[in-house]
C-alpha cells in the first residue's frame, strides 16, 4: 500500500545504510521487485524517485561535508542508477521525470519558481554540482576546514577541472576516493541519458534526447569545466602505469573506470546529427555551426559547440597524442605480454575520434598534417584485421572503415601513406617490406578474402578508400600489387559479376585504382606494372566479357560449383608475421547488439574533382543534371548501394548482396552492356600494347625467367606521350547524412550496453534501439 511521502523513517532506510556498493544495490533490489512496485504501487515508486532526487539536491546544496551526507548521496545515486532503466522501459512512465512534483517546493512558498522544475532537471543540476564538490569529487582549495566550508554556489568550477590538458594547465593530485565518487555520479548520468535505448531507431534526427539536451544547454553552469574535465581525463590517461612495466599488477588502477565512464558520457553528449546543421560552402567543405555568427537551427548543444571551437595547436597535439596512445595500447601488449594494462574501451575512443574529426575540421586537418595520423591508422588496421572473422564485432569493423573513409577524402592522407612501415606489430598478414600504403592494401585484401559474410556491404567502402589514396602512392610493394590483382581476378569472374546487381562496381573501383597509379605514379610503381603485365589475361577477359544471355546463364551456372565468393587460391599468402594469432570468430554465445543498415556508398560520399593546383571542387550538383541516373555518361556508375535502400532490414540486405538473389533479379544482355561499355580499360590496354612486346623481347633475347631484370627494365621505362590524356582525379569524400548519424547512435549505445556488465545496468530490460543477439 502507498506510503506517505512524509514518512521519513520509512524512506531513509533506502539510503542510510553505510556499507553498500553499487553491486550490493543491484543484488538487493531485483528487477522483478522494481517492476512489481511499478505496476502495483506506482505512487511508492514515484515517491522513492522523488525522495532520492531530493536527497541529491540537498547534498549538492550543503556541499556534502560529513561522511554521512556523502554516503547518502552515493546510495541515492546507486539506487537511481538501478531504477531508471525500469522507468524508461515503460512508455507510461517515460514522462515521469519531466513532470513537476506537486507541492515539492523545498520548504515554504517563497520558492514557487523552483517548484516548477521537472524532476529530471533537478536531478541533472544536482549531479553536475556534485561533480565539482570540494572534498567529495574535487580537491578543496581551502587550507583550513574550520567554518570556511566552500559554498558550492560561489565556487568557480573552472578552477576545479579534473585534469590538465585542453584549456587547463594544472594537474591536480590524484585522489582515488574522488575518482570513485566521480565514477558513480557519471554512471548515474549515463543511465539518465540511456532513455535513448528505449526508443526504436528512426531516421528522424529531430528526436533529440531531452536529458542530453538539457545537460548540454546553458542551464548547466558547469558545462564548460565538465566538458573539459571529461576530455582531459580521457586524453591524459596513461594505462602503462607511469612507465614501469608490470606496475598495474601491483596497484589497482582507480583511474581506468573513471576514464571509461568519462569516454562513454562524452560520446553520448556528442550524439548530434551534423548533417542537418551544416551547410556546404563553395569549396565543398562543410562549415561547422560553431564558427557561424548566425544561430544554428535547433537546440544548441554546448558540448558539440566547445568541441568544434578547440583550435590551439597544443590542444590538438594533446588530444591526438592521447587518443593514439590509448588506441595503440592493445598493440603494445604484444611486445612484453601483460607488461601494461590492457584497456577495453577502444570502441568508445574510435567514436570520440570520429566526432572530433566530424565536428572540428581544424582538428581533422591537424591530424592529416602530421605523420601522427599513422599512429591512428596502424591501430585501426590492427583492429580491422583482428575482428574480421568475428560476427560480434561488425560494428567495430564499420567504424574503423568509416574513419579511414573520412581521412582518405583528404590528399594529405594519401601522401602520408608513403612513409615506410617499420613498426612490426604482430598481425595475421603476410610478411612484407614496404610502406603504410602496402599495409593498408594487404589488410583490406585479408578482410575481403577471409572476413565473414556480413562484411560484404563494406567492400564498396574499402575499395573507395583505396581509390581515394591511389593517385598519391609512390611505390607499392610486390606483395600489395599482387593483392590488388588478386582482388580484380576474384571480382571479375563472370559468376560474381552476374550474380548481383551491384557487384560490377567493385571492378570499376579497382580499374580506377590502376588507372590512377599508371597515370600519376608510373615511375615508382614497376611492381604494379609488372603484376598487371603478368595478369594481363584478366583485363583481356574483361574487355571481351560475353553479353549474350546464353553466356550469362553459363557464367551463373559456374557459381554453383564454387560456393566461396573469393577463392583463396593463387593468392600467394606466404607466411604470416611472427607472434601473430589468426583472427578468430566469436565464441559461441557471445552477446552482440544489432545495427541499423548503413547507407550505400553513393549516399555516404560525394564526388570531388582534384584540380591541377590540388584544390578540390564538388561535382555533385552538375552530375545530377547530366543523365537520368545521376551519372554523367561514361562515368563510373556508383548506382545502387549494396544494401538497397537504407531502410532494408538486415535480412533483406544479406539476401540482396548474396549471390542467391537471382530469384528476384536476373542479369540481362542490355544490363551487362550498359556498364561493360563504360569499363575504363583504355589506359591499361595501351600500357599492355606498348610494354608486353618489349618485355617478351627481353625474355626471348636474354632467355630470362628472372623477375629482377624485367623489373629493372620497367623501372627505367617511360610511357610519356604514349598513354591517353590523364583523366581528372576523382575523390569520393565522406559526407554527413542522417543515415550514418542513426548508425552511430545504435552502435554507440550497443557498445555502452555490452560494456556495462558490472553492475549490469540495462541487462534484461526492454531496450528498443537494438536487439541483443547471441552469436
Amino acid at each position: 500500500q502507498p506510503v506517505e511521502a512524509t514518512d521519513d523513517a520509512f524512506w531513509d532506510q533506502f539510503w542510510a545504510d553505510t556499507a553498500t556498493s553499487v553491486q550490493d544495490v543491484f543484488a538487493l533490489v531485483p528487477a522483478a521487485e522494481i517492476r512489481a512496485v511499478r505496476e502495483e504501487s506506482p505512487s511508492n515508486l514515484a515517491t522513492l524517485c522523488y525522495k532520492a532526487v531530493e536527497k541529491l539536491v540537498q547534498g549538492a546544496e550543503s556541499g556534502c561535508h560529513t561522511e554521512k551526507e556523502r554516503q547518502i548521496v552515493l546510495n541515492c545515486c546507486r539506487l537511481l542508477t538501478r531504477i531508471l532503466p525500469y522507468i524508461f522501459e515503460d512508455p507510461d512512465w517515460r514522462g515521469f521525470f519531466w513532470s513537476t512534483v506537486p507541492g515539492a517546493g523545498r520548504g515554504g512558498g517563497d520558492e514557487d519558481d523552483e517548484n516548477a522544475r521537472p524532476l529530471a532537471e533537478s536531478l541533472l543540476l544536482a549531479v553536475t554540482d556534485l561533480l565539482f564538490c570540494p572534498d567529495f569529487t574535487v580537491q578543496s582549495h581551502r587550507r583550513s576546514t574550520v567554518d570556511t566550508a566552500e559554498d558550492i554556489h560561489s565556487i568557480d568550477s573552472c578552477e576545479y577541472i579534473w585534469e590538465a590538458g585542453v584549456g587547463f594547465a594544472h594537474s591536480p593530485q590524484p585522489n582515488y576516493i574522488h575518482d570513485l565518487n566521480r565514477t558513480e555520479l557519471l554512471k548515474l548520468l549515463l543511465t539518465c541519458f540511456s532513455e535513448a535505448m528505449y526508443l526504436p531507431p528512426s531516421s528522424d534526427s529531430s528526436n533529440t534526447n531531452p536529458w542530453v539536451q538539457f545537460f548540454c544547454s546553458t542551464e548547466n553552469r558547469h558545462a564548460l569545466p565538465l566538458f573539459t574535465s571529461l576530455l582531459n581525463v580521457v586524453c591524459a590517461y596513461d594505462p602503462v602505469g607511469y612507465g614501469i612495466p608490470y606496475n598495474h599488477l601491483l596497484f589497482s588502477d582507480y583511474r581506468e573506470p573513471l576514464v571509461e565512464e568519462a569516454a562513454q558520457v562524452l560520446i553520448v553528449t556528442l550524439d548530434y546529427d551534423s548533417s542537418t546543421s551544416s551547410s556546404p560552402t563553395v569549396d565543398g567543405t562543410t562549415t561547422g555551426t560553431a564558427m557561424d555568427d548566425v544561430d544554428p537551427p535547433g537546440p544548441d548543444n554546448l558540448f558539440v559547440n566547445y568541441l568544434s571551437r578547440i583550435h590551439r595547436e597544443e590542444d590538438f597535439q594533446f588530444i591526438l597524442k592521447g587518443v593514439a596512445r590509448l588506441l595503440s595500447n592493445p598493440l603494445v601488449q604484444t611486445y612484453l605480454p601483460n607488461s601494461a594494462k590492457k584497456i577495453q574501451f577502444h570502441q568508445e575512443l574510435l567514436v570520440l575520434f570520429w566526432k572530433l574529426c566530424d565536428f572540428n575540421k581544424k582538428f581533422l586537418f591537424f591530424v592529416l598534417k602530421s605523420s601522427d595520423v599513422l599512429d591512428i591508422l596502424v591501430p585501426i588496421l590492427y583492429f580491422l584485421n583482428d575482428a574480421r572473422a568475428d560476427q560480434s564485432r561488425v560494428g567495430l569493423m564499420h567504424i574503423g572503415v568509416f574513419i579511414l573513409l573520412l581521412l582518405s577524402g583528404e590528399r594529405n592522407f594519401g601522401v602520408r601513406l608513403n612513409k615506410p612501415y617499420s613498426v612490426r606489430v604482430p598481425m595475421d598478414i603476410p610478411v612484407f617490406t614496404g610502406t603504410h600504403a602496402d599495409l593498408l592494401i594487404i589488410v583490406f585484401h585479408k578482410i575481403i578474402t577471409s572476413g565473414h559474410q556480413r562484411l560484404q556491404p563494406l567492400f564498396d567502402c574499402l575499395l573507395t578508400i583505396v581509390v581515394n589514396v591511389s593517385p598519391y602512392l609512390k611505390s607499392l610493394s610486390m606483395v600489395a600489387a599482387n593483392k590488388l590483382l588478386h582482388l580484380l581476378e576474384a571480382f571479375s569472374t563472370t559468376w560474381f559479376l552476374f550474380s548481383a546487381v551491384q557487384n560490377h562496381h567493385l571492378v570499376f573501383f579497382l580499374l580506377e585504382v590502376f588507372n590512377n597509379i599508371i597515370q600519376y605514379q608510373f615511375d615508382g610503381n614497376s611492381n604494379l606494372v609488372y603484376a598487371v603485365i603478368r595478369k594481363r589475361n584478366v583485363f583481356h577477359q574483361l574487355a571481351n566479357l560475353p553479353t549474350d544471355s546464353q553466356s550469362i546463364q553459363k557464367g551463373l551456372q559456374r557459381k554453383k560449383k564454387t560456393p566461396e565468393p573469393i577463392s583463396r587460391t593463387n593468392s600467394q599468402d606466404g607466411v604470416s608475421m611472427e607472434g601473430s594469432r589468426p583472427a578468430a570468430p566469436a565464441e559461441p554465445g557471445t552477446l552482440k547488439t544489432s545495427l541499423v543498415a548503413t547507407p550505400g556508398i553513393d549516399k555516404l560520399t560525394e564526388k570531388s574533382q582534384v584540380s591541377e593546383d590540388g584544390t578540390m571542387r564538388s561535382l555533385e550538383p552538375e552530375a545530377s543534371q547530366l543523365s537520368p541516373e545521376g551519372n554523367p555518361p561514361g562515368a563510373l556508375s556508383d548506382g545502387e548501394p549494396w544494401s538497397g535502400e537504407p531502410s532494408h532490414s538486415r535480412r533483406d540486405r544479406r539476401r540482396l548482396s548474396s549471390a542467391s538473389s537471382s530469384g528476384q533479379w536476373t542479369p540481362t544482355p542490355d544490363w551487362v552492356m550498359s556498364w561493360k561499355s563504360k569499363l575504363p580499360l583504355q589506359t591499361i590496354m595501351r600500357l599492355l600494347q606498348v610494354l608486353v612486346p618489349q618485355v617478351e623481347k627481353i625474355c626471348i633475347d636474354k632467355g630470362l625467367t628472372d623477375e629482377s631484370e624485367i623489373l629493372k627494365f620497367l623501372q627505367h621505362g617511360t610511357l610519356v606521350g604514349l598513354l591517353p590524356v590523364p583523366h581528372p582525379i576523382l575523390i569520393r569524400k565522406y559526407q554527413a547524412n542522417s543515415g550514418t548519424a542513426m548508425w552511430f547512435r545504435t552502435y554507440m549505445w550497443g557498445v555502452i550496453y555490452l560494456r556495462n556488465v558490472d553492475p549490469p545496468i540495462w541487462y534484461d530490460t526492454d531496450v528498443k534501439l537494438f536487439e541483443i543477439q547471441r552469436v
